[in-house]
C-alpha cells in the first residue's frame, strides 16, 4: 500500500455510504446525486491509512486513525458529546469510566474506550475530573 491511498490501485477508497471515490465528482455534486454521508471516510479507509502509518514507522498516527475508524460509526451528536466530556473538568471521573463503558460495549470501540479509561485516570490524578 502506498500513500495517497487514492493513487494505489490495489485500495479501493469508499465513503461511508460505500460510493467510490472516483464517483465523488463535482458533477454529482451540481446534479445532487451527493448526500453528506457520501462526503464522509467509510472506517476502512481509516483502517487502510493506519496500516500505512504504521507501516512508515508513525505509530502514533496510526493509532489515532484506528481510533478515528471506531468513530465513524458512532452518531455525529454522540462523538460531540465524547469531546465535550474530555475537556478538563467537564466530567466526573465515574461518568468518564461510563462513557468509556458504553463506547466499548454499545459501539465496539474499545481504542478510543481505553482513551478514555486513560484520560479519566490522568484527569483525576491532576485533579481535574
Amino acid at each position: 500500500m502506498t500513500y495517497p491511498l487514492r493513487e494505489d490501485a490495489q485500495v479501493d477508497v469508499r465513503a461511508r455510504t460505500g460510493r467510490a471515490l472516483r464517483d465523488i465528482t463535482l458533477e454529482a455534486l451540481r446534479s445532487g446525486d451527493l448526500t453528506l454521508d457520501d462526503l464522509t471516510i467509510h472506517p476502512e479507509t481509516l483502517r487502510t491509512q493506519a496500516a500505512v502509518a504504521e507501516e512508515s514507522g508513525f505509530t502514533q498516527l496510526a493509532a489515532n486513525l484506528r481510533r478515528a475508524a471506531e468513530l465513524a460509526h458512532i452518531p455525529t451528536e454522540k462523538v460531540l458529546a465524547i469531546y465535550h466530556a474530555l475537556r478538563p473538568r467537564r466530567a466526573s471521573y465515574q461518568e468518564l469510566l461510563a462513557l468509556a463503558e458504553e463506547l466499548e460495549h454499545e459501539y465496539q470501540a474499545i481504542h478510543n474506550a481505553k482513551l478514555i479509561r486513560q484520560a479519566a485516570e490522568a484527569y483525576r490524578a491532576r485533579g481535574l475530573a
